[in-house]
């Protein structure tokens, strides 16, 4: 780490250090950061130098971008490039994430914290494979156990669900006539069980919908935590 002690960068410098911290962070770039690299700054003048940065890459003859993701700020392709970015990694065999995980995925966003014996409910099926793929990548993350009979674990969204998917936080998620749309463009596969006029993501009307009447205990639980579970998960 460099010396603090030594004189802060002038504006044009910093400008071009944060524009080399935001290109070589595995992470969003936070504020809070760069207040540790550069105590003295301040924040306003670090949050000035990073909106440059983001001004400085608004250009549609650029093909990359600045944007603000996860609470932080990540360089980016330009979404109208999509395409060919999409076909470079098809090219190379990437590994996504299976139609069944991105269902999952999608009903643990909308309907955090929630069990394992919830999703199979609205899924039909046993996520517990997915769910372990979704822990493994990072996207789904141990909130804690609901305080019902066994104690399930319950599940929720990640930091790096956010960055993976190019959210600022779950606020930014499309609605859930949204999604219904967005699912119908695509052709994706509609789940008939649901109710008409409910979403197949939607809380039924019993005592325990909604979030915040749910109880749970908190636990940040480690691997071999999970994997000492078993079924009761």
């Amino acid at each position: 780490m460099p010396d603090k002690s030594v004189l802060l960068p002038d504006p044009g410098q910093l400008k071009a250090i944060i524009e080399a911290l935001v290109f070589a962070a595995e992470e969003p770039l936070t504020v809070e950061d760069l207040d540790e690299l550069f105590p003295g700054a301040g924040r306003d003048r670090l949050q000035e130098s990073l909106d440059e940065v983001v001004r400085a890459w608004d250009s549609l003859e650029r093909g990359l971008q600045v944007i603000r993701v996860a609470g932080g700020y990540r360089m980016t392709t330009r979404p109208e490039h999509g395409e060919w970015v999409r076909a470079l990694f098809r090219a190379r065999n990437r590994r996504r994430l299976s139609g069944a995980a991105l269902e999952t995925l999608a009903i643990v966003a909308y309907r955090q914290p929630i069990t394992t014996p919830e999703i199979q409910v609205l899924r039909g099926t046993d996520p517990a494979g997915v769910l372990q793929t979704l822990l493994d990548r990072r996207l789904l993350r141990v909130m804690g156990r609901k305080k019902v009979v066994g104690k399930p674990l319950l599940y929720g969204t990640t930091q790096e669900f956010l960055a993976h998917f190019g959210l600022n936080s779950l606020t930014d998620l499309p609605t859930l006539q949204e999604f219904g749309a967005l699912a119908a463009s695509l052709a994706l596969p509609q789940r008939q069980e649901a109710p008409a006029g409910q979403s197949a993501f939607e809380e039924e009307d019993d005592e325990d919908s909604g979030q915040g009447s749910e109880e749970f205990e908190d636990a940040t639980e480690s691997d071999s935590e999970r994997e000492d579970d078993g079924d009761d998960s």
